[in-house]
């Protein structure tokens, strides 16, 4: 259907309808490139992809202990939430642990990126305000993490109040990269967001998961690594928090039990960090392993079937795990009359590379 490498094609009938171009990287922990696809150093907006990082500068600020945050709130704090009941509530309730109100907010209202939540709105004539939107635990925690370095709530948005600077810091070490090398611009909820190498952005969970293993503290017996094994434990111990019912990250964590965690940026960036196992090993791991992918025209129906295809070449996760993804893997193509009008393919194949950088093979 094409001779692209780096596309994944939707047909109609057997006719190329649209194609879509994506870009794959696949590291250990030390950031060695594994397997690639198209670009793996494109210049890439994480989005919330970046919020496990932005958490972190949270937890370094010592906010999290002072105003006696939980494991749940930090997954909510990584989270691009459903918006349902369980979320607000939650996000009013670490509002409360920090004695502010939803007017300190800096993110607003929007429709939920569950449909199901917004049919229920629709229903009772409800307006979202500050408290769904799916990054409230992330801006409770900005407020915690302000209030605890002593630098205010007001304009704790901005990219330069000490808590933004924090987390540019945070965030700029994590990429192994100079400050200067992020860029950033304003994201959907009001606050800054990085972007950097896409591969950079699968170090960062590789390190998530490798801090989780214990392997990141056995070579730097930091806080760092407790807080970002911290993180990786609240993520996957709490899925339903980082996204919602049926969504694609509450699904994949749930499948796999605490052995990966994934979070979605929007316009169709994602990143995933993979515990260490005989899995890990076989793909030539130094321990655990990160992914990430951007699909080039934002779309996310086919983030999600990219990313489970990248799962299925990789050959992480049992075939019955990976069934749970049956849905996102291959997404129905049907018409009104229920009648199947075409499908999802995915004609790449990851690239795998030499310790010394060099192409070796066309996959695992």
């Amino acid at each position: 259907m094409t001779s692209n490498e780096d596309v994944v094609v939707t047909d109609r009938g057997g006719i190329v309808e649209n194609s879509h171009r994506v870009h794959v990287a696949v590291v250990d922990a030390k950031g060695s490139l594994l397997y690639a696809l198209g670009n793996p150093t494109r210049m890439t907006l994480a989005r919330s992809a970046a919020k496990p990082a932005q958490a972190l500068a949270i937890l370094e600020t010592h906010g999290f202990e002072r105003y006696g945050f939980d494991a749940a709130d930090l997954a909510l704090m990584c989270a691009s939430h459903s918006s349902e009941e369980r979320h607000i509530e939650r996000t009013r309730t670490m509002l409360s642990k920090v004695r502010a109100e939803e007017a300190d907010l800096r993110c607003g209202g929007h429709p939920s990126l569950s449909e199901t939540v917004n049919r229920s709105w629709i229903k009772q004539d409800y307006t979202p305000t500050a408290v769904c939107s799916n990054c409230s635990g992330k801006h409770v925690g900005m407020i915690a993490g302000s209030r605890a370095i002593g630098a205010g709530v007001e304009g704790y948005h901005l990219p330069d109040h000490p808590m933004q600077v924090a987390v540019k810091r945070t965030l700029a070490e994590l990429c192994d990269l100079d400050a200067r090398d992020v860029e950033w611009g304003i994201d959907g909820c009001n606050l800054p967001t990085p972007a950097f190498p896409l591969d950079r952005l699968a170090r960062i969970y590789a390190k998530l998961a490798a801090a989780a293993d214990g392997d990141d503290a056995r070579e730097d017996p930091s806080a760092r690594s407790t807080a970002l094994a911290r993180i990786f434990h609240a993520m996957a111990r709490y899925p339903e928090m980082v996204a919602g019912e049926g969504r694609y990250c509450t699904v994949l964590m749930r499948a796999f039990k605490g052995a990966m965690i994934g979070k979605l940026g929007a316009d169709a960036s994602y990143a995933i960090g993979v515990r260490a196992s005989d899995e890990t090993r076989r793909l030539g791991a130094d321990g655990a392993l990160g992914i990430s992918v951007k699909v080039e025209d934002g779309n996310v129906e086919i983030l999600y079937a990219v990313v489970t295809e990248i799962l299925e070449q990789l050959g992480i996760g049992s075939p019955d795990i990976r069934k749970q993804l049956a849905t996102f893997h291959h997404p129905r193509r049907v018409n009104t009359m229920g009648v199947t009008t075409g499908g999802v393919s995915f004609p790449f194949t990851l690239h795998g590379f030499t310790p010394d950088g060099a192409n070796l093979v066309s996959r695992p």
